[in-house]
């Protein structure tokens, strides 16, 4: 049954009726809503036989999941932004043990300077941690990934980030379906671990490995990634046959077919991009997108097959890797190796900033016209930007940059404006 509710508050419903053993988390905005949540259903006796843990630290959030999975017990948690990275180490230790966490990231912009609004950079910093990730893109695909990751990472035996966007997703009220407790329990069997810590057969985890079986560890968690490649489709198509929804998967193609032009993206993005392409298809400008529902692993295959009949490629990507560009395009040209397709980077969308209609119209002339570069910025401010390195150029002491601009912008009223 259709509800309207928040989709934090839909999240912790979902993730309770996957009946969660320790649920253990950090407050950080904006994924806070979940797990306050998820500690009221605990206290209210709706959400049975589970331990919620009020941790010092995202660092031993990550911890107590950790042991707590070790013993044989479902474990939750959720972090954003600074958080997530501040269980790093954490991360590698999860994946590297097999062990079938899942998580909440509540993707958010990463500082200095300070910003709590839609990005991917939290997420896509981790990329490379041997979790798989798994991306939303609306409310109602970030309920149904949540119940399909955790049976994904206990089939597996692998961690599982489920990424929603931060404040666009998490604190939006809507018409959403959240399965009953019947519906989650004919899907999700009951928690079986592939390996536990128990005192009547003792061994040890995270042993030191030294060069000798290193490679070989390593290239096992690569090949659990490969065999999720096909797995995730496996789970997808049968929560769409219980559930009579389509959600999840690898990527989802939107009137690609015959497209000259296809734009590939992340997260919520995808609602006003087939806006777009609705609207340029109803003008006859032969225009499709990409979903792209699973980061990690990534689907080369499948991505190359939707995007081999393309002229033109364009990757929209709400993070930065400074000093390159694009971080989703680097895989994506991967993907195109050896086609004769034209690949672009898009920047967009950092730090909260509106990805408009107006804005991906004006994007797609330019592409169309010829005219878009290999890396783009969309809607940067250049005469912002100019006048910052101007007063770099002259010497003096500017200051940070972000005060100098805020300066510019009259938002502040600190210093000479």
């Amino acid at each position: 049954m259709r509800k309207q509710l928040e989709g934090s508050q839909a999240v912790a419903q979902a993730v309770a009726r996957c009946r969660p053993e320790v649920v253990c988390a950090y407050p950080i905005t904006p994924q806070t809503h979940i797990v306050e949540a998820l500690s009221r259903l605990a206290l209210s006796g709706e959400l049975e036989r589970c331990e919620v843990v009020n941790v010092e630290s995202e660092f031993a959030a990550m911890s107590v999941a950790i042991g707590a999975s070790a013993t044989g017990a479902r474990a939750y948690t959720a972090t954003a932004s600074q958080g997530l990275l501040f269980m790093a180490e954490v991360l590698f230790n999860a994946s590297g043990l097999g062990l079938p966490i899942v998580m909440t990231c509540a993707n958010r912009a990463v500082g200095s300077p300070i910003n709590i609004w839609n990005d991917h950079s939290d997420s896509m910093a981790m990329r490379d941690c041997g979790w798989i990730q798994l991306y939303a893109s609306d409310n109602q695909e970030a309920v149904d990934l949540h119940i399909q990751a955790f049976r994904i990472a206990e089939a597996l035996s692998t961690p599982v980030m489920v990424c929603m966007d931060g404040f666009v997703l998490t604190h939006a009220f809507e018409p959403l379906d959240v399965p009953s407790q019947e519906q989650v329990d004919g899907f999700l069997p009951g928690y079986e671990p592939r390996q536990v810590l128990d005192p009547d057969d003792p061994m040890t985890i995270g042993a030191m490995v030294g060069p000798e079986a290193f490679t070989e560890v390593r290239y096992l968690a690569h090949a659990k990634q490969i065999e999720a490649l096909d797995f995730i489709p496996q789970v997808a198509e049968e929560f769409r046959e219980r559930f009579g929804r389509a959600s999840g998967g690898l990527l989802d193609s939107y009137r690609s077919e015959g497209a000259e032009t296809v734009v590939v993206a992340l997260g919520s993005v995808l609602g006003t991009l087939a806006e777009v392409v609705d609207e340029l298809r109803d003008q006859g400008v032969a225009v499709g997108a990409v979903a792209l529902k699973a980061f990690r692993p990534f689907p080369l295959e499948e991505l190359r097959g939707v995007l081999g009949g393309a002229q033109r490629v364009i990757v929209l990507e709400r993070a930065l890797a400074v000093g390159i560009g694009g971080i989703v395009s680097s895989d994506v040209r991967t993907a195109l190796a050896g086609l004769s397709v034209e690949a672009h980077t898009v920047i967009a969308g950092l730090g909260g900033r509106a990805i408009t209609r107006r804005s991906l119209h004006a994007l797609l002339a330019q592409a169309l016209a010829g005219q878009l570069p290999e890396l783009h910025f969309l809607d940067l401010r250049t005469d912002v930007i100019e006048r910052e390195l101007e007063r770099t150029r002259d010497g003096g002491r500017p200051g940070p940059h972000a005060e100098s601009i805020l300066r510019d912008l009259r938002i502040v009223a600190s210093g000479p404006v």
